[in-house]
């Protein structure tokens, strides 16, 4: 039997939750793509921190535990830290995955602690502006792509609004599913499209 795949998701207070909610749900329930896997939460320390929408949640490990090569992916939500300039840590997890070449899922706030590390300034990306990211001075605006998600080798990114084309977006780089499913995936819960749902569950 396979072990199962890991996805290693970090949280910080005031993680925005619905960023991530539709990946996460997906991976962890393999519920479209017939591949469970294990969700594995990230702190700094394992101190409770309350997400953005008020829920608290007990880190399973912290930074220090992880491994990138004991791992499948890193996803990393948006947060009023990124925009303070701290989530230091989470970025260096990220180049030390990305190093790894393992891949990272980046949303919203945490585009711009990527940008801030450098780790954007070769690598196909998105956020949620092309402004927003300049503001941190980085150096890969060349490479920004005006799209609602982007995979960019190892690097997946989107902007705040679009929480199922990140989904989807990671779903395919981890080639979980195949494009007809994919679009069916868009279709059923971006675009309401009662007619997706059979070719997603089928």
């Amino acid at each position: 039997m396979l072990s199962m795949r890991t996805a290693y998701v970090a949280v910080y207070e005031t993680l925005a939750d619905w960023e991530i909610g539709h990946l996460v749900v997906e991976l962890r329930t393999g519920r479209f793509t017939g591949v469970p896997w294990t969700v594995v939460t990230v702190g700094e320390s394992l101190e409770p921190v309350v997400t953005m929408g008020g829920m608290r949640i007990v880190p399973d490990v912290t930074i220090a535990d992880v491994e990138p090569d004991a791992g499948d992916l890193l996803v990393l939500a948006g947060s009023g830290q990124w925009d303070n300039g701290g989530g230091d840590a989470f970025a260096k997890l990220a180049a030390r995955f990305l190093d790894a070449s393992v891949p990272v899922a980046a949303i919203c706030g945490a585009t711009a602690g990527l940008a801030r590390a450098g780790l954007l300034d070769e690598r196909k990306h998105t956020s949620a502006a092309k402004e927003y990211l300049q503001a941190t001075g980085y150096q890969g605006v060349g490479n920004y792509v005006d799209e609602r998600a982007v995979v960019g080798g190892d690097l997946i990114t989107a902007g705040p609004d679009s929480p199922v084309q990140f989904a989807r977006a990671v779903l395919q780089r981890l080639e979980l599913a195949d494009e007809r499913k994919l679009d069916a995936y868009e279709g059923v819960f971006h675009r309401a499209d009662p007619a997706a749902y059979a070719t997603l569950v089928g």
